[in-house]
């Protein structure tokens, strides 16, 4: 007896009886959510990752479209390439809308889609002043393109920049995989929903974490693990989390917070502050502060803390 007959003959994973059981837990999940006649589909992190690659080779298609382009064929390369991924991009928020039951979730998808094609522009020019500030600000860079094809900074800035332009819109699950496809690649953890000003620079990256809340100004520079996260989770009377309110910090212009520092609630660091490695704070600075660990106080958490 071969081997393959031994297997068939000998062999019982038991997979008709798992299918049977894998059905009623999925039916049950199902019918606990309301959707057990048509369940929705949900918009797919596979494509949506080509729709990020393709929307980067868009807005950079010398360094990061094909390799084989010249100045002739850039314009239809991205003409082509953009009406592709937009029809794609459709498909995706569409989903997204049918799945939380919006009326007319077809034509909405078009609006936001449209939307978020007109703002394009405005990404380029916010990357290029990344680009820049991640540049200047590290002396072993040598050159913008190196910083734009291998710095995990940019890559997860520039996700978070489509990302944040589609929760804006109304699309707010497909803005969160965006995301969360960048943490995946890069170790950095942003929410599409915080607000970042132009010339934003992540040193390293690995370990960021930005809150949904959070607001930060022009000319900001973090490094490696720097947590900008909640102090505390407020409850309503039947004890749900209350979701939505402001409870990350605000970082204003031409801030520096170096690796390490964690950085909770709705405070204000002032313009030009410096905040060293490894500080914990949970109070807000005025402009021009230099904050390091010898300068900070201890507070008493309630409710319980995180990020």
């Amino acid at each position: 007896m071969n081997d393959s007959s031994y297997q068939n003959s000998k062999q019982d994973w038991g997979i008709d009886e798992l299918v049977i059981r894998l059905r009623q837990l999925r039916v049950q999940s199902l019918e606990t959510r309301h959707r057990r006649d048509k369940p929705p589909k949900l918009p797919s992190r596979k494509e949506l990752k080509k729709i990020l690659d393709g929307l980067s080779a868009v807005l950079f298609p010398n360094r990061l479209g094909l390799p084989d382009l010249n100045d002739e064929g850039i314009d239809y390369f991205v003409g082509h390439t953009l009406d592709t991924l937009l029809r794609e991009l459709y498909t995706q928020i569409r989903r997204e809308l049918q799945f939380v039951a919006v009326e007319d979730a077809y034509q909405q998808a078009v609006t936001i889609t449209r939307e978020f094609a007109k703002r394009l522009p405005e990404v380029r020019t916010l990357l290029d002043s990344d680009i820049q500030a991640a540049y200047e600000g590290d002396p072993a860079a040598r050159s913008s393109d190196e910083v734009l094809v291998c710095y995990p900074g940019i890559t997860a800035i520039t996700h978070h920049r489509l990302a944040h332009i589609l929760h804006q819109l109304g699309a707010p699950l497909v803005a969160r995989i965006i995301s969360e496809i960048a943490h995946s690649a890069t170790g950095i953890d942003i929410h599409p929903g915080a607000q970042i000003g132009e010339s934003f620079f992540i040193d390293h990256g690995t370990g960021v974490v930005i809150g949904e809340t959070a607001v930060i100004g022009k000319h900001v520079r973090v490094y490696q693990a720097v947590t900008l996260g909640a102090k505390r989770f407020q409850k309503d009377d039947d004890g749900i989390l209350v979701k939505g309110n402001a409870r990350h910090p605000i970082v204003e212009d031409d801030v520096v917070i170096y690796a390490g520092a964690t950085i909770l609630g709705r405070i204000t660091i002032g313009r030009g502050s410096t905040v060293g490695g490894n500080v914990w704070l949970t109070y807000s600075v005025p402009p021009g502060s230099n904050i390091t660990q010898a300068h900070v106080r201890s507070e008493l958490f309630q409710d319980g803390g995180g990020i």
